[in-house]
């Protein structure tokens, strides 16, 4: 009875396996088609960039050629003010990091290097003490 039902088991799976196979070639026709349709476009839509760029280079070269000894110059003083802009932008917002660190460090909230420049004034005061009591040594020395 196993082969019997077996026997009407594999028709069916050959069925199916030939209709997955359908679906998938149909599946990449569809992937295909799409494909080439969107590439199609784009190329289209690049091809009229360009033509709509050269046209424009096209009538505006005269215009450029005329108008250069006025537009150079006020390229370059526009691209002056706008960079000293952003650096006057840059270096405000430097300022305030750092009072806002100066801030957290006198209040005692430990920033970020805090213990950096504790070090460094340790060792800076340990070296004028030890400058200071060369310095004394010297001055009893030569008054003796």
């Amino acid at each position: 009875m196993a082969d019997y039902s077996r026997g009407l088991d594999r028709p069916q799976h050959q069925q199916q396996q030939h209709q997955q196979q359908h679906r998938s070639t149909a599946h990449q026709l569809v992937k295909a088609a799409t494909a080439f349709t969107t590439g199609g476009s784009m190329l289209a839509l690049s091809g009229l960039t360009m033509a709509g760029t050269v046209i424009a280079l096209t009538i505006a070269t005269p215009l450029l050629l005329i108008f250069s000894p006025v537009l150079v110059p006020a390229a370059i003083a526009v691209s002056l003010i706008g960079s000293g802009f952003v650096a006057s932008g840059g270096f405000g917002l430097a300022a305030l990091s750092v009072l806002a660190w100066m801030y957290k460090y006198m209040t005692g909230k430990h920033p970020v290097g805090a213990d950096q420049i504790d070090h460094a004034r340790a060792r800076i005061a340990s070296k004028a003490r030890d400058i200071k009591d060369s310095a004394q040594q010297k001055a009893d020395h030569a008054g003796s």
